[in-house]
């Protein structure tokens, strides 16, 4: 399997962002990205998916859509759209109806930032996620880095300690996300799990002072979500994007926190009977399933079941788990970083049925 680091969800000027496509694709190639996904609030920018180079390094720009009832304030229910070649933003008035129209244009969806907060200090509101009776979207965020700020934010000290040393900001994924995605899997949902920027880059311009809050290269060097699909890219745009939009689909994912230690190279398998298996996929139990997990360097490590650890790991790169009972089984992992334990990596599940 190829493993592609992905940043998705960021805005630009077509929205509310600072940066143009072509900033964007500047700073994916200096955080080392290989793919990044432009998702502007209620508009499909045409015309723009293609590649950009620096060098011998290569990313590339594809563009989806973030899409949000604009006549509803606050204006809650966020949907992150990708793979649809047409403009669904009409019809963000019906959240079901929008993602029965994603599925029916071939495309997935994720729910954005399910438990985000509202930030009183620069007048943000809460934009959570509201419709949960709706089915049939992809997955949902559990980690959104804007999200995340927000919610750490929470006096002026906060908010100059935090515009000052972003690096202290990132801490782990959204704990109400993590539940919620446990409830869901509990109930024999497939839900993949996805971590994102949300990044804007926003400019203030205070004579003679200017400077961006959260640049975009900041973000892209913390919570992204690294793909795993069955062949490399080729540099032929349709091949190509359909390959990263199948690894969304089927969870072949994990979400890393890449600014205290690169996450590329971790894994997460199951060996069955017959089969042999990777993060987002079924297996059939038939007797016994070996786990096995992969870090890139010795970590803190927790198998998570059904929502509950399962086990916990210390001082290792690879662990292996022989299971005898049915359940949603993923991965967890922490590093110490910048005085305190982080979140590091979180696997979507494999399924043991």
């Amino acid at each position: 399997m190829e493993e592609l680091v992905t940043n998705l969800h960021m805005h630009t000027t077509y929205s509310d962002g600072s940066g143009s496509h072509a900033d964007i694709a500047a700073a994916a190639l200096k955080a080392g990205l290989d793919v990044v996904i432009v998702t502007d609030h209620n508009v499909l920018v045409n015309g723009k998916n293609r590649y950009y180079q620096e060098g011998d390094r290569e990313c590339l720009l594809l563009i989806a859509e973030e899409i949000h009832d604009r006549t509803v304030l606050p204006q809650k229910n966020h949907l992150l759209v990708l793979g649809v070649e047409r403009e669904l933003s009409a019809f963000a008035a019906d959240t079901q109806n929008l993602i029965d129209l994603v599925s029916k244009n071939n495309g997935i969806c994720f729910i954005a930032h399910p438990f985000e907060v509202d930030l009183p200090i620069v007048g943000d509101p809460d934009i959570t996620w509201e419709k949960w009776q709706c089915t049939g979207y992809t997955g949902m965020e559990i980690w959104n880095g804007l999200s995340e700020l927000k919610s750490r934010m929470t006096n002026p000290f906060r908010m100059l300690l935090y515009l000052l040393f972003p690096e202290l900001m990132p801490k782990g994924a959204d704990l109400k996300a993590l539940d919620r995605w446990d409830l869901l899997t509990r109930q024999g949902k497939k839900v993949v799990a996805i971590g994102s920027s949300d990044a804007h880059q926003v400019k203030f311009k205070k004579w003679p002072i200017h400077f961006s809050v959260f640049p975009y290269e900041f973000h892209f060097r913390c919570v992204n979500t690294h793909l795993l699909v069955s062949e490399p890219l080729n540099g032929d745009i349709n091949h190509d994007r359909r390959l990263v939009f199948e690894a969304f689909r089927d969870g072949h994912a994990f979400v890393g926190y890449d600014l205290p230690a690169s996450t590329r190279g971790f894994r997460f398998s199951a060996q069955g009977k017959d089969q042999n298996v990777i993060m987002g996929d079924e297996i059939a139990l038939d007797g016994g399933v070996t786990l096995q997990i992969r870090l890139p360097f010795p970590a803190a490590c927790q198998l998570i079941k059904d929502g509950e650890i399962f086990r916990s790991f210390e001082g290792r790169s690879m662990y292996t788990q022989i299971i005898n009972q049915p359940g949603v089984y993923r991965v967890e992992s922490y590093t110490h970083f910048m005085g305190e334990t982080r979140g590091w990596i979180y696997s979507n599940p494999i399924y043991v049925r």
